[in-house]
């Protein structure tokens, strides 16, 4: 059945007519085998990567920049229906509730992949993953989260 399912740990399964993915906030795995990681993952990706998972479903995985733990993947989901044309997004570990003690790679890094992840939250996008509270996660959460880090880094 094609469509957009979340798991209970924050994988998002994208089934399309053709094939379907599982994505994790570092690591997409396809059903023919692919595996999608950035290298400082252990992956072959260092940027951008993209698949036509048959009928509506088109997905786009980029690496804006490193957040709290590097390596981190943000995807896009086209879906094109008869009517409209929907778009999703994961963060993935771009996105925190809470800010760490310390970022591993660094405040300024992690605060410019998310302010390139909110240049993608234009129009009528829907947020795929969990944010304040146990909330879907907004716009406005991932706005707040970057004026927090940039509160971080600048003091």
């Amino acid at each position: 059945m094609e469509g957009i399912s979340e798991t209970p740990d924050g994988h998002v399964i994208v089934t399309g007519g053709e094939r379907s993915l599982t994505y994790a906030p570092r690591r997409v795995t396809v059903d023919d085998g692919t595996v999608v990681a950035h290298e400082s993952q252990g992956g072959e990706m260092s940027s951008v990567w993209a698949a036509d998972l048959g009928g509506p479903f088109f997905v786009e995985v980029a690496h804006l920049g490193d957040g709290p733990v590097g390596g981190e993947l943000v995807m896009t989901v086209t879906h094109i229906g008869p009517d409209e044309t929907r778009r999703f997004v994961a963060l993935g570990d771009l996105w925190a509730a809470d800010l760490p003690a310390a970022a591993a790679r660094g405040w300024a890094v992690w605060a410019a992949a998310v302010d390139l992840a909110l240049g993608l939250l234009d129009g009528d996008v829907a947020l795929l993953g969990t944010g304040v509270d146990g909330a879907p996660l907004t716009k406005d959460d991932v706005e707040d989260l970057h004026q927090r880090l940039l509160g971080a880094l600048h003091g």
